[in-house]
């Protein structure tokens, strides 16, 4: 070794420089890591001197190579020979010399990388996952290229104007998600508007729309002729969570809940994700669009809100879209949003819920009373799912003619989402995911009682025993 490469500490050293030891060479060198190349072929260890790569001669099963270098100042040694008998010697010194390093080797086949496993190495690529995970990858390209192919042909193909509905209510996934699909259809010279029913009640809610200034309007008080086409976003079929017409017809449906029978031009439904402002950044980013600072701190406020900070029902890709958005984000104004005053409306509901809880195990169940605020529940619910010894919470309000539902669920041996499906899915709409869920249910079906005391026991009682059913708990009557 050169002197000056004894003065140098390295993160990675590469222990076989074939074709595939120089491929993952020159992709660390990239990437900007230290890295130290050893193989036995001075022919090899010439060329990469010549590229000025850091290499040395020398042979994997002597312990004279490990003593040339600072062993316990590497993070990862990448073992990658074509014998795997060299390569089970080498695994062996290096493990007689250090527990904590990291070691990546190269087997033939599953018999020798389990061999190769239990000598301590820490990750053993064999060529069936490497082609595995080359076509795996493959195909995942081709989903993706095809996606977005069927997408930009979409809104190529719109003439006039696009509405871009959101469900009822919506929440930050929601806005945040429309908002994107406008800055993306403005990309390919579409004029759009966000158009939504019911009320944003909800103080963040709230803050998002006022703090970013972002445009929405109510669809009651829109003229639906005025547009060409229409899509959908954080829902999936009109009826469903929403108030859209019936006679409306999708043209684009991009949602993050599983549903059935959804018809559109185009559809993008993922439960993968935990957000669908996660998907609508990764059109952003497959577009190569660069958001505004508005978008970017929308997208990342309806992600963080959706997956409850990054703790419920997270993907990977969640994450990864945050990570894309993070450079471009709005940090002070994410805080503004995130610490308006709880309102008056949230505070009496809570109170209601809490005053008229019951629980059965580690399962509560809570009537909100008649609320004007639907969001509320869903903070109720949060607020509940805190209390010791419970894992799974059903609060649910009555709003006009319809009963709300909102639950929150921290036990992994329950799907939530399914639970609700499966309770209420008979008498009205219900689902969502393992962590939570909601659902509503027509107030007609409880009959013609108008006396609230009388109603609100008889729907306690109707709820209380379907979901206590769906969960396998028998209620004595």
């Amino acid at each position: 070794m050169d002197e000056d490469e004894h003065d140098k500490d390295y993160e990675y050293v590469v222990i076989g420089c074939g074709a595939t030891g120089f491929s993952v060479i020159k992709e660390l060198a990239r990437k900007n890591k230290r890295v130290l190349a050893i193989d036995s072929s001075v022919e090899r260890i010439e060329v990469l001197k010549d590229q000025e790569y850091d290499a040395i001669v020398g042979d994997a099963t002597e312990d004279e190579i490990y003593k040339t270098i600072d062993i316990f100042k590497v993070s990862v040694i990448l073992v990658l020979t074509p014998s795997v008998e060299i390569n089970a010697e080498a695994i062996k010194k290096i493990r007689k010399l250090s527990k904590e390093i990291f070691i990546i080797s190269r087997a033939t086949n599953q018999k020798t990388k389990e061999e190769l496993e239990v000598l301590g190495a820490d990750f053993v690529v064999t060529p069936q996952d490497a082609m595995k995970n080359a076509i795996i990858n493959a195909v995942e390209e081709i989903d993706t290229y095809r996606r977005v192919k069927k997408f930009k042909e979409v809104l190529k193909n719109i003439d006039g104007k696009l509405g871009i509905f959101t469900h009822d209510n919506p929440d930050p996934d929601a806005i945040s998600s429309a908002l994107a699909l406008k800055e993306i259809a403005k990309h390919f010279g579409v004029e759009s508007d966000i158009l939504y029913y019911g009320e944003i009640f909800h103080q963040k809610n709230r803050a998002m729309v006022n703090l970013l200034e972002i445009e929405l309007i109510r669809a009651d008080e829109a003229d639906l002729s005025n547009y060409s086409k229409f899509a959908l976003v954080d829902s999936s079929n009109v009826g469903a969570n929403n108030s859209i017409p019936k006679d409306v017809k999708l043209s684009i449906v991009i949602d993050h809940h599983p549903a059935e029978g959804v018809e559109a031009e185009y559809v993008d439904l993922r439960d993968d994700v935990g957000a669908a402002a996660t998907i609508m950044t990764e059109y952003l980013e497959q577009l190569k669009i660069v958001p505004s600072r508005t978008l970017a701190t929308a997208l990342f406020f309806g992600i963080k809100s959706e997956t409850d900070e990054f703790k419920r029902n997270t993907r990977t890709s969640d994450f990864t879209a945050a990570a894309f958005l993070y450079p471009f984000v709005d940090h002070e104004m994410i805080e503004k949003m995130e610490g308006p005053a709880i309102s008056t409306e949230t505070l009496d509901v809570l109170g209601m819920a809490i005053k008229n809880r019951q629980v059965y195990s580690s399962f509560l169940i809570t009537f909100a009373g008649f609320i004007n605020d639907r969001d509320s529940l869903p903070q109720a619910a949060d607020f509940l799912l805190r209390l010791e010894g419970i894992s799974t919470v059903l609060v649910f309000g009555i709003l006009k003619d319809m009963v709300y539902l909102s639950a929150r669920n921290r036990d992994v041996r329950i799907n939530i989402g399914e639970v609700l499906k499966r309770a209420f899915g008979d008498v009205g709409s219900a689902g969502g995911h393992a962590h939570a869920a909601g659902g509503q249910i027509p107030l007609g079906i409880f009959g013609e009682v108008t006396d609230r005391e009388s109603l609100s026991k008889l729907i306690t009682e109707a709820i209380k025993k379907k979901f206590l059913n769906a969960v396998g708990i028998e209620v004595s009557t």
